[in-house]
């Protein structure tokens, strides 16, 4: 299908196969396109993957999908061909950039846009909006649009065509992947860390059940998309707790809006550190705030897990000292399951905002599930809750 201000979609055959990610990256590397930046999907992990062990330096993760395209309108700038990944839901993060940046200055750059909910294809409910309209918005942000090639031969003249438009018009050119357009990559052995390197990190749901065992019973329970929603509704569902669906990065915002017209109530939002990376700015917001009964644990593990694992940048941050430095009233960097009780015991014992660190290790049950309940039903039982 391609689309945009100027032509009538159009579909492809479906691929016969799924490609390469190795070939699909070679040649966009031979076509003269590169850095890359953004914020992994999984229709396009391996892509990342491949960048990242056989093309060094050439990928660059973002904290946002918005943060990805002023880095590649800058290489641009620079002189280079820059390629913004991200998921559809990152659009949301990436349309003021966009718009104010790249159409403004004539700044543009190659998107690879995942199409999560795609119309007559199963998806998670807080897909299901943006997969309906993800190529009306591109349209409307006048970038203009095809899906990517499903043959190999056709990928190198579409790459062309997205060359000749952005050299004639400057605006940004993007590529809709659908789901099963890339082959899943198997990383090389020496590639994957030996299981004793871990050292004695707990797993997320290890670190889960430290946090609810130490909490107060009556504690509202926010927990950040993905596999740690999923991990709490699993093993600790209960009305109190909300699993954010989508919208990354905003748990903390969430619970810090609960935790200030609800001033009686314990509130802990669990976090992740992509998720922390994605919203750094509600770290100033909360820390500068008068939430006294409110805790922020985020479970470090330094990877976009539900994605394929790729790295985040947490390796070299440190938490803690942001934290202190945006006003929380504690700030603990923890390293195993009986710090991380007492540490949440202490918070719930003091006046906060309080901030608390833990490394874990990545891995989950590959057979883990979906929250058995509608997001929605999650939301009204929750606020049941939390106006009691």
């Amino acid at each position: 299908m391609s689309g945009s201000t100027l032509a009538e979609p159009l579909t492809p055959a479906a691929p016969a196969a799924p490609l390469e990610a190795g070939a699909v990256a070679r040649t966009l590397i031979e076509a003269g396109y590169g850095p890359f930046y953004g914020v992994p999907c999984s229709f396009l992990g391996p892509l990342i993957s491949v960048l990242g062990e056989r093309h060094p330096g050439l990928y660059q993760a973002a904290g946002n999908e918005g943060e990805a395209v002023a880095l590649a309108a800058g290489a641009r700038l620079a002189g280079r061909l820059p390629v913004v990944i991200l998921q559809n839901s990152g659009l949301g993060n990436a349309v003021n950039p966009l718009t104010s940046l790249c159409h403004t200055l004539r700044t543009p750059a190659l998107l690879l846009v995942t199409w999560r909910g795609r119309p007559g294809q199963p998806d998670e409910p807080q897909h299901q909006l943006m997969g309906r309209i993800t190529p009306e918005l591109l349209t409307a942000m006048e970038i203009r649009w095809e899906l990517f090639p499903t043959d190999p031969g056709q990928l190198a003249a579409a790459l062309g065509r997205a060359s000749d438009h952005m050299r004639e018009t400057g605006l940004p050119f993007a590529f809709v992947v659908p789901k099963g357009t890339l082959a899943p990559y198997a990383r090389p052995a020496e590639a994957t860390a030996p299981a004793d390197a871990l050292g004695a990190l707990a797993l997320r749901s290890e670190a889960i059940a430290a946090v609810v065992q130490a909490s107060d019973p009556d504690t509202l329970l926010v927990a950040t998309t993905g596999k740690t929603a999923r991990e709490l509704e699993r093993d600790w569902d209960r009305a109190g707790n909300l699993y954010v669906v989508g919208s990354m990065g905003c748990a903390s915002s969430i619970g810090l809006g609960v935790a200030l017209n609800a001033p009686e109530r314990f509130v802990t939002v669990i976090d992740g550190d992509g998720a922390v990376l994605m919203r750094m700015e509600a770290m100033a917001t909360i820390g500068r705030s008068a939430a006294a009964r409110f805790t922020h644990v985020v479970l470090d593990n330094e990877s976009y897990e539900s994605t394929g694992g790729q790295p985040t940048q947490s390796a070299g941050v440190d938490f803690a000292l942001i934290a202190a430095a945006c006003g929380y009233r504690s700030q603990e960097q923890v390293e195993d399951l009986a710090e991380l009780g007492a540490a949440v015991r202490r918070a719930q014992a003091t006046p906060g905002p309080h901030f608390v660190r833990v490394r874990i290790r990545a891995g989950s049950d590959p057979a883990l599930g979906r929250p058995a309940l509608a997001p929605s039903e999650v939301a009204a039982r929750f606020g049941r809750v939390a106006r009691t």
